[in-house]
């Protein structure tokens, strides 16, 4: 039974990403990068996030309001990793006020394949609500699938909500890209620069390719899902050492749309 349930899993991540949802071809005149958060650590907007600011470039924060102080008081989030901090309010406030994005990664952060179209509906607009609170009326056209689980239903449905969707599907962005499911590459504990950067620079130059990194703990002892700020600084050095502007997410669509 696991070994099938094995196999419907991998068939799943098959076709959700070959799945055409929201097609565009590519405006871009060079390689560019943006460098995202997912669920807000406290030390990606204390590290990651000064680190970024000393070199002049801003980042895109996904954030659920189940990481939220109040939440986490109530219980842990789902996806949670453990021992790790998370947000506080005035972080969100302030990473948007120094130019950084504010993306969704919904309500709860449960994988929106185990909601159905209603739940996973009122899981955006409780989200945007909360942004609401926080941020005013800023748009927020940028999303990230929690834990990276998506499926063809939730990715039209994603799709209809956000300019811009990110999954964890590896991969460069380039040519006719999906709006609906971008692929990335994970700064995480099997992420090393000193063999794979170069490649992907090189690609990407190649290619004129949207180089899109995700990231969660930004510290010198990670978890399994985030990398050291010696790593991180190294990435951000070697983009911009490349002549690859780092830009937000939002930034980035508007240049693959072309409406700078």
């Amino acid at each position: 039974m696991s070994y099938h349930k094995g196999l419907l899993k991998v068939a799943n991540r098959v076709i959700t990403k070959s799945w055409p949802v929201k097609l565009s071809h590519s405006n871009l005149s060079s390689a560019v990068a943006t460098i995202c958060f997912d669920d807000f650590p406290r030390s990606a907007w204390t590290v990651g996030g000064s680190i970024l600011e000393d070199f002049g470039v801003r980042g895109t924060y996904f954030v659920s309001a189940a990481f939220s102080p109040d939440r986490l008081r109530m219980q842990p989030a789902a996806g949670s990793i453990p021992a790790v901090t998370f947000y506080e309010l005035e972080d969100v406030v302030e990473a948007y006020k120094r130019g950084h994005e504010i993306g969704c990664h919904t309500y709860d952060h449960i994988n929106v394949p185990l909601l159905n179209n209603t739940e996973l509906e009122h899981s955006l607009l409780h989200n945007a609500a909360f942004f609401r609170k926080l941020l005013g009326d800023e748009p927020i056209i940028s999303f990230a699938y929690p834990q990276g689980s998506v499926n063809v239903r939730t990715k039209h449905l994603c799709a209809k909500n956000f300019t811009v969707c990110r999954g964890t599907h590896f991969g460069l962005n380039s040519g006719i890209i999906d709006l609906a499911l971008l692929r990335s590459i994970a700064l995480n504990d099997t992420f090393s620069p000193d063999t794979e950067l170069d490649k992907l620079i090189a690609n990407a130059k190649l290619k004129k390719a949207w180089l899109i990194f995700y990231a969660h703990d930004i510290s010198e002892n990670p978890s399994q899902w985030g990398c050291t700020s010696g790593i991180f600084e190294q990435l951000v050095t070697k983009l911009l050492d490349n002549d690859i502007d780092i830009i937000t997410l939002k930034a980035g669509a508007n240049r693959v749309l072309k409406n700078r």
